[in-house]
């Protein structure tokens, strides 16, 4: 216990912790391997503490400029957070920098080695030993540089600079601010994911897209490889992929490919991937030249399938596997008190889905925030379907109805210059959203419990929905899409999507043959004293005096309200929310995760009644 003191003595500010903030080791931060479905058995952590300095963002010169550090941070948690030891915002007309130094293993030798990052929020410029090896702007996506060029023997410097201008800037940021109450949390700045150096082979395999096909038992797979080196390597046919499939460590399936081929993994029999049953298959990949395996990494997969049809009655229903499954959802922002973006330790990561199962909830919507590749990794092994939001961005809050009023600058009364471009109407601010929507979808294409995409929630830098929509089915045909959670109908994608807070829940009409979800609904808050983030600050949309009212409260607005509009067609509703964020209490749990505020052996049998209902 001693030793655990002292290892948490870096941790800034007095405010609400959770109880895994003093399991972490600042040597050995984070120490899992990051990316479950692209394993590689070499790595190297670059998680721990690395020196950092806050400087004004004027000229335009690389690190020499930052003459001394201004002293330790622990990556990756945000600047902002408490875990990171630093616990200070960073303001729009400022630059964060990173600097650590680090030694390539001799077993790397002959190696390419890729740097990557989990994710930095939002715009990451990178030094290796003084030379600029690349930069990436969006703050929710990971990315990688081929740094051997840039590397040394001996010791080796790695300097990252990142500058994030919150709302300022108009860019994807969810519910970020520089001035965080009710539904805005505090901003998150620089590295949130975890950074690790990889080495490969000259050839090595870039991504990979696999699809499941349950009607023809087949997996399609379609890998793809860095380009550089093709000129220098035998003929096409002596260069091609391999695709392994195992069922519980036996293999069941093999396929090869050449280069730009699909290639297809057919099974005799299938598991079907569901909440109940959430099997994954294993996957391995190889990259094969002149006979020899170059590459070769880990993965799994799942057969599953996400759907929109109508049942025996007529109505249409969000199917699972070709059958309707209502799913009952909750509500997720991925925050702590103590780590913000950053769960404090993987133990807690997955605590939020195991509690979400134990609930007896079998989807979470996972609202404006795009999680490291771990959560989703969780969600596949337990057992829970996810909504993936996009990221808002666009204008601030005064510009969240931009999409009805063409001059919304000049209809809202803007009085400030500056903010007059920030908008959706800005060309440039629309297509940075493209180019990280799509970069999220392709972050995620391959992970099995993802079952909608959101694009978009309520009217926050909401613009052309409709086109969007049909981009994104276009893109990704095998999952359904929300095209505007809650707000703005435009009679496109897939559901029918409501928010209802403040009455009673009712049935939308559905005129169209789109299934009707409830996709935010409750938002019922009770505060447990010694357990908020600030003392007497709450915000909720019903306030409940104690656990028996809130418990009273809840299971009232689910068999009265909820229960009925199941059998009336309603496919899928969302509770807001899983946990407290800040000083919105409205979660089933606390902030630090210690208080479940309803019994979860009573609320999960409602909730399996419901589910069951369909």
């Amino acid at each position: 216990m001693e030793q655990r003191r002292q290892q948490a003595s870096w941790i800034a500010g007095e405010g609400l912790k959770t109880r895994w903030a003093k399991e972490i080791d600042p040597l050995q931060v984070l120490p899992e391997y990051p990316r479950p479905q692209m394993v590689r058995e070499r790595w190297m952590n670059l998680n721990g503490l690395w020196e950092y300095a806050i400087r004004p963002k004027e000229g335009d010169s690389g690190p020499e400029q930052v003459k001394d550090y201004d002293g330790s941070i622990l990556v990756p948690y945000p600047l902002e957070s408490a875990l990171s030891g630093v616990n200070q915002p960073l303001q729009p007309d400022e630059w964060l920098w990173y600097r650590r130094t680090f030694v390539i293993p001799p077993a790397w030798s002959g190696q390419n080695v890729l740097l990557h990052f989990g994710a930095v929020d939002w715009k990451a410029e990178v030094w290796i030993n003084q030379r600029k090896a690349g930069e990436h702007t969006g703050g929710y996506t990971p990315f990688s540089f081929n740094i051997t060029s840039y590397l040394r023997e001996g010791e080796n410097e790695i300097v990252v600079r990142v500058w994030d201008p919150t709302e300022r800037f108009g860019q994807e940021r969810g519910k970020q601010t520089l001035q965080p109450k009710g539904l805005f949390y505090t901003a998150v700045s620089g590295i949130w994911q975890t950074v690790w150096l990889e080495p490969v082979p000259e050839s090595y395999i870039t991504s990979f897209r696999i699809t499941p096909d349950l009607a023809a038992r087949v997996l399609t797979v379609h890998i793809e490889r860095n380009a550089g080196q093709r000129t220098r390597e035998p003929q096409p046919s002596l260069v091609y992929y391999e695709a392994v499939a195992l069922e519980n460590g036996k293999e069941i399936a093999t396929a090869r490919s050449i280069t730009g081929e699909e290639m297809q993994l057919k099974l005799s029999d299938v598991q079907l991937w569901s909440p109940d049953s959430p099997f994954l298959y294993e996957l391995i990949l190889r990259l094969v030249v002149d006979g020899s395996t170059v590459d070769s990494l880990q993965s799994y997969f799942a057969m599953r399938a996400f759907s929109v049809e109508k049942d025996q009655a007529g109505v249409p229903r969000l199917l699972l596997n070709g059958e309707p499954l209502f799913q009952q959802g909750v509500l997720d922002q991925g925050y702590w008190p103590d780590g913000l973006y950053t769960a404090p330790t993987d133990e807690a990561l997955a605590y939020d889905v195991i509690m979400a199962k134990q609930l007896g909830f079998n989807m979470i919507r996972k609202h404006i925030k795009v999680e490291p590749a771990r959560w989703y990794y969780h969600c596949d092994r337990l057992g829970m379907i996810v909504w993936q939001d996009m990221v808002n961005g666009g204008g601030g809050w005064n510009h969240l109805h931009h999409l009805i009023l063409p001059n919304f600058v000049s209809a809202l009364k803007v009085k400030d210059n500056k903010y007059k471009a920030l908008g959706r109407s800005d060309p440039a601010n629309r297509e940075n959203y493209r180019k990280e929507l799509k970069e999220m979808i392709d972050a995620l294409y391959n992970v099995p419990c993802i079952g909608m995409w959101v694009p978009f929630n309520e009217a926050w830098g909401q613009f052309d929905a409709s086109n969007i929509a049909k981009w994104l089915k276009a893109y990704d045909p095998s999952r359904p899409v929300d095209h505007a959670s809650g707000w703005h109908d435009q009679g496109a994608g897939d559901v029918i999507s409501k928010h209802i807070y403040f009455r009673k829940l009712r049935m939308p009409k559905h005129p169209d043959s789109r299934a009707v979800v409830i996709s935010e609904y409750g938002g019922y808050s009770l505060m447990e004293p010694g357990h908020v983030w600030r003392e007497g600050q709450g915000f909720g949309y019903k306030k409940c005096k104690t656990r028996a009212d809130f418990e009273i409260a809840y299971f009232s607005l689910m068999q009265n309200q909820l229960r009925p509009l199941i059998t009336k067609g309603l496919a899928a509703a969302v509770y807001t929310q899983l946990t407290d964020v800040e000083t919105e209490l409205n979660g089933l749990l606390t902030y630090d995760r210690e208080v479940v505020k309803i019994d979860p052996d009573v609320v999960s049998q409602l909730h399996a009644a419901l589910i069951e209902e369909e």
